[in-house]
């Protein structure tokens, strides 16, 4: 019997004492899966090739041959990166008979560690959009709430983490889709700095902000795996007190929910108390900036870098008929919007965009320079979870609707703009019993540093609430 919430190195631990072994773990996730198909979790669960693989990897572990750090720990991928053998849906009807012959390079490191694929994760649809509704595979529950979203894209890799059907996974970011769900369902997610990963072989949105993130139960789970993927050098551990963190009040508590408010200002006086460091200092006109760079660099990029991996990979059809046979009504909109403006979307429009995007890179260089600050941090949303019903367009925020999308990534888009790391961890429980994430974006570059510094930040929040 494995922990209803396992993490990896619970389970390598109980790997190695043989008190279990992976073809009993795998057999038990897929059990509680199938007791849980109601969240929406999988669209492909490959329960008997998972089995196969386990009891592969526990003939080997008995003759002492061990292949890496994740021998025998089922993992579950996002449907929008490859798996080879298994169907690559991104969640859209027209990509649903696609199977890559290759793994992604991500997903290649993680099984030569050893890690077992237990399948592909829903996701809101095509990865254009944040709550995790998907009309053709279902809309991913939250384990806290079913009744409530699980935020998105990487909808489903949250909602399994969380809901304790696995370890951990991958996912992918490009306005917050790893740190959204993460910080709507209680778990770490982790956008690394852009290209710190081999992103190829996936569903792309945006080549520009496009990057595999990683979500996980815990900060150590996460160094772990992005170990495995990077073969970078070990996390160099970090006291309280030589932690120095920005808040920059003036745009990422802008407008913020009371609730989600009350548990981000006790999660940040109990870092004050562990002696963590925290200056009021502002950054400059961030929402400026997002606003010049965020959806023009999408827009430009987002039909010719589809068609593109479409042709790369020699999928039968092209973007007009994967637009067409679209199924979610926010993502038809997003290409009837995308079709009325192609002709208003010159070469200057998205030259000026990267120009800015540039001026903000500098800026956050500058102003972690100036602040002599190791990362920046907020809340990873302005709210918590929305009932999943009539949420496509708008969720109520204060007594108010607001825009779904732009109210979600309102806080997120800064770090994938600005190619920063940033990692979102749980900062506590609303009174409606709904998660609350934390936000740490740092230096581009810094990802190891960054995360020797959350592992300390998680000890101090010591979030313990489970669904």
């Amino acid at each position: 019997m494995i922990p209803h919430y396992p993490s990896i190195y619970v389970l390598i631990d109980l790997l190695d004492a043989g008190k279990t072994t992976s073809t009993a773990t795998v057999s038990e996730l897929v059990t509680r899966a199938d007791a849980m198909a109601y969240l929406n979790a999988y669209i492909t669960l490959d329960a008997e090739a998972a089995l196969v693989r386990a009891q592969e990897l526990d003939e080997m572990r008995n003759q002492g041959d061990i292949l890496g750090p994740l021998h025998g720990v089922p993992l579950v991928v996002k449907d929008n990166i490859h798996v080879a053998g298994l169907p690559n849906t991104a969640g859209t009807p027209g990509l649903a008979d696609f199977r890559p012959e290759t793994d992604c390079p991500a997903v290649a490191a993680l099984r030569a560690a050893g890690a077992i694929i237990l399948g592909k994760t829903n996701l809101h649809e095509l990865a254009y959009g944040i709550t995790g509704y998907n009309a053709s595979y279902g809309a991913v529950g939250n384990p806290y709430d079913p009744t409530a979203f699980a935020g998105g894209s990487s909808s489903g890799t949250a909602c399994a983490v969380s809901a304790g059907l696995a370890p951990a996974g991958l996912g992918t970011d490009t306005g917050g889709s790893v740190r959204i769900p993460a910080s709507l369902t209680g778990v770490v997610g982790f956008r690394p700095s852009t290209g710190r990963y081999d992103s190829s072989a996936i569903t792309p949105v945006s080549h520009t902000r496009d990057t595999i993130g990683v979500i996980a139960r815990t900060v150590d789970d996460v160094i772990l795996i992005d170990a495995v993927i990077t073969h970078d050098n070990p996390v160099s551990a970090a006291a309280p007190s030589d932690i120095r963190l920005g808040i920059a009040r003036r745009y990422y508590f802008e407008g913020i929910d009371s609730e989600t408010a009350t548990v981000i200002e006790e999660a940040l006086d109990r870092l004050r108390k562990a002696g963590v460091t925290l200056v009021e200092a502002e950054p400059g006109d961030v929402g400026a900036m997002c606003t010049a760079t965020a959806f023009p660099i999408v827009f430009s990029e987002v039909a010719s870098d589809l068609s593109g991996y479409l042709e790369e990979y020699r999928i039968d059809q092209d973007f007009n008929a994967i637009a067409a046979a679209a199924a979610n009504p926010d993502v038809r909109e997003l290409f009837t919007m995308l079709e009325s403006i192609q002709g208003q979307i010159f070469d200057s429009t998205y030259a000026k965009a990267l120009s800015v995007r540039e001026d903000m890179r500098n800026m956050m260089r500058d102003y972690f320079v100036r602040f002599d600050l190791d990362g920046l941090i907020f809340p990873t949303t302005l709210l918590p979870a929305r009932p999943i019903e009539n949420s496509l367009e708008s969720v109520e925020l204060n007594e108010a609707r607001v825009p779904t999308f732009k109210t979600y990534t309102h806080n997120t888009d800064p770090a994938t703009i600005s190619a920063l790391p940033g990692i979102s961890l749980p900062a506590g429980i609303t009174h409606s019993g709904l998660p609350v994430g934390i936000e740490m974006d740092s230096p581009e570059g810094s990802d190891r540093k960054m995360l020797a510094l959350a592992a300390v930040l998680e000890k101090i929040l010591n979030f313990t609430a489970r669904p």
